[in-house]
């Protein structure tokens, strides 16, 4: 299987009715960073590629789920989590979140974040 089929696999869209189950439940069982961004947002189109680099490098260690806020009610989640701007990355883990970060970093700055708040 190459890199590429397995990004489908651990990057993926998720929306306000899944979220409980595709980000709180598994984050049980695996740690899952959220992307809550949208389509408007210069910042999320260019954070995008790094996010994808990251999870590439963590597999299979590490989920993305990404939320985009203006559909649907995804822009609950942004209210119920309390995002002030986009994109915000929130980290769950044994089904609680860890830590978050907003706007565009560096990728060697979201592997420091990962390792600081993972072990």
């Amino acid at each position: 299987m190459t890199i590429k089929n397995n990004l489908q696999e651990f990057i993926f869209n998720v929306d306000y009715e899944d979220f409980e189950a595709r980000v709180i439940e598994a984050s049980r069982t695996q740690p899952v960073l959220v992307d809550l961004w949208a389509e408007w947002c210069a910042p999320c189109r260019v954070i995008a590629p790094t996010l994808e680099r990251v999870i590439a490098e963590r597999l299979p260690a590490l989920r993305l789920a990404k939320v985009e806020v203006d559909e649907g009610e995804n822009m609950k989640l942004a209210g119920h989590y309390r995002v002030r701007g986009f994109p915000t990355l929130l980290l769950f883990a044994g089904g609680e979140e860890r830590a978050r970060f907003s706007g565009n970093r560096p990728r060697h700055f979201i592997h420091e974040w990962l390792d600081r708040h993972l072990g």
